[in-house]
């Protein structure tokens, strides 16, 4: 799939929190760039000289010094692989305030149900100010795109950490063709209706600043459609089958169109990578390490929405009602910690190592560990639990779309049984093939993994052939294009 570009066409920009490239600091003043990859990043590549510049935030002490360096401009294009990359320097406080304080405790819990509502969340002054800063945060996004942007241009804005963004680069630059991506799931609006009425309001407008907004699953379209419905009284009404949008939003006379683009998994890397000496010596170890027995994988991070307490209480479910498995099964659980800044996350982090341990502690013998944990990051080691994996584990409390439910049945080399949570958005696509499960019921998860461990060998393979058909529909790079192609027919 490729974009048409022409001499008369505009750069595309794209906008997010986390660049395409970070640096690290050392003792003596060096900076050493490394450059990430993902969807983003190949779709741009794919551009040639259609892509245009990439705005991000500098999110640690060597980012910005690579910022001070470039004396506010570009960074040094032999650190970003030629592409034009504009980092931007937003004071720490306001970037805590924004980033931790808003996106990741306010908007993040949200939309995917998080809150202990008896006990949060509660808007107070700390709040306001912190609301504040996410409003300065986003302006400081929109000034730069502003400034950036040739005229007619194409913005690619990503995620909740810029949800004000399109409607303030409206009001600088109306030439331009602005389009919103959305990774996590939208809050129904029974539930988006937690946030402060006027705030609600804001975050709904600022997307609607777009000529079009898009989403992982119809599922989280139709739930932002709602919302707009309820909260704005805006007029909702579904687009023609068979076209590039799944919705139209219309207030105040201005139109926004809402599309659907499913993220999939990059096969030809994964295949690739899996099988390199440092994955083979890992899968080496691992395998001593469980020897012949059938074993259930996860790989997540210790994010609350990904539910790896209640996976492992499901797993000693299984082992306490169906003692049979006792001694055959190991559960590979890799749960790397995550926004360890936030004590929520230290604390939950702690909860899946102990749970875990309590189980070893349970059922444990001399020569079988039921729950092999490791909370170290480390892709290898993770693309080798992939390839060993009997069953896949994926029940998040509700997910944007989650690749590592479409990545495990890619990689596993017998064929994996998939059991996945209803609630994530990779279910729309992987449903029929996968074992589905509330995120909430322990004796169905464990239910579920039973079923998974003593599924046929072919009916698994067969399965996971046509899971790992439905995870590579749609390339990270063709998944960037599409949305290029719907925002210029806007």
């Amino acid at each position: 799939m490729g974009v048409a570009a022409d001499s008369e066409t505009p750069p595309v920009l794209v906008a997010s929190n986390r660049g395409p490239v970070s640096y690290t600091l050392a003792e003596d003043g060096t900076l050493t760039a490394r450059r990430g990859g993902g969807g983003m990043v190949s779709g741009l590549s794919a551009l040639g000289d259609a892509a245009g510049t990439w705005v991000c935030a500098a999110l640690g002490p060597g980012d910005r010094e690579a910022v001070s360096r470039a004396g506010g401009a570009t960074l040094d294009p032999a650190d970003t692989g030629g592409r034009p990359v504009r980092m931007l320097d937003i004071p720490p406080d306001i970037f805590d305030a924004a980033y931790n304080g808003i996106a990741n405790s306010v908007l993040w819990f949200v939309h995917h149900l998080l809150y202990q509502t008896p006990l949060e969340p509660v808007y107070d002054a700390e709040f306001e100010r912190q609301w504040a800063g996410y409003t300065t945060y986003n302006t400081a996004f929109a000034d730069a795109l502003a400034a950036e942007a040739a005229p007619g241009a194409e913005v690619l804005v990503q995620d909740y950490h810029l949800s004000l963004v399109p409607a303030l680069l409206r009001e600088r630059r109306p030439d331009l063709r602005i389009g919103h991506f959305s990774h996590t799931p939208w809050a129904p609006p029974d539930l988006y209706r937690v946030l402060p009425d006027a705030i609600a309001r804001q975050v709904l407008l600022g997307i609607l600043g777009a000529d079009r907004a898009a989403f992982l699953t119809r599922r989280w379209a139709g739930a932002f459609a709602d919302c707009c419905a309820e909260l704005l009284g805006a007029e909702v009404r579904e687009a023609a089958p068979g076209g590039p949008d799944a919705f139209t939003v219309t207030y105040e006379g201005r139109t926004t169109r809402l599309g659907v683009h499913g993220l999939g998994a990059d096969g030809a890397f994964l295949r690739e990578r899996a099988h390199r000496p440092d994955v083979d010596e890992r899968l080496a170890a691992l395998r001593e390490q469980v020897g012949e027995r059938a074993t259930i994988v996860r790989v997540d991070r210790t994010e609350l929405s990904k539910n790896i307490v209640r996976g492992l209480l499901a797993y000693r479910r299984l082992l306490t009602e169906r003692p049979e498995w006792r001694g055959r099964v190991v559960h590979v659980a890799f749960a790397y910690p995550s926004r360890q800044d936030l004590a929520v996350y230290r604390d939950y982090t702690a909860e899946v190592s102990r749970v875990a341990e309590g189980i070893n502690a349970e059922f444990g013998q001399d020569g079988w560990t039921p729950v092999v944990l490791h909370v170290k990051d480390d892709f290898a080691r993770s693309l080798a639990a992939y390839r060993m994996a009997d069953v896949a584990l994926v029940n998040p409390i509700r997910d944007g779309m989650n690749l590592v439910a479409k990545e495990i049945p890619l990689i596993s080399e017998r064929g994996c049984a998939l059991v996945l949570s209803r609630e994530a958005g990779a279910a729309a696509e992987l449903g029929d093939d996968a074992l589905l499960v509330n995120p909430y019921d322990i004796a169905g998860t464990a239910e579920a993994l039973h079923r998974a461990l003593t599924m046929d060998a072919d009916e698994r393979r067969s399965r996971a052939g046509r899971l790992a058909k439905a995870a590579t529909a749609l390339t990270p790079r063709d998944w960037f294009l599409t949305q290029v192609e719907a925002l210029r027919t806007t």
